[in-house]
């Protein structure tokens, strides 16, 4: 069960919102931005695959994209510098978060391991 993880991350699209919650414990809400409209953003239950301290975009001419986690294919959580649309689709895919916020995420999926992360995002 998803409660057994010790790392939840849980994006819900209609309301642009992750929760991270830690050993069964919401520890922080953050606003994100997903898919905007003629773009899609995966929903269902993942596992971190790879994570890249930065990375520069190969499809979006070279945006960058620090602390990626990668979770479904070119689909990743990172940080934006487009802070100001968080809270609104914005992205081709990929679910953005504040650097901060994305830098938070990412030591924490560091910390308690790929295996023990469980990302979800629903509609």
């Amino acid at each position: 069960p998803a409660g057994a993880q010790a790392l939840l991350v849980e994006v819900d699209l209609s309301e642009q919102e992750m929760t991270v919650s830690r050993d069964g414990v919401a520890t922080d809400v953050w606003p994100v931005s997903t898919a905007r409209e003629g773009t899609c953003t995966p929903t269902g239950t993942f596992r971190p695959q790879v994570l890249k301290r930065m990375h520069y975009s190969t499809l979006y001419d070279g945006a960058p994209m620090p602390f990626s986690i990668f979770f479904s294919g070119n689909y990743a959580i990172h940080g934006t510098t487009q802070t100001e649309k968080l809270g609104t689709p914005a992205s081709a895919g990929c679910v953005r978060l504040a650097p901060e916020n994305a830098e938070t995420l990412f030591d924490a999926v560091l910390e308690v391991g790929k295996g023990e992360t469980l990302i979800v995002i629903r509609e």
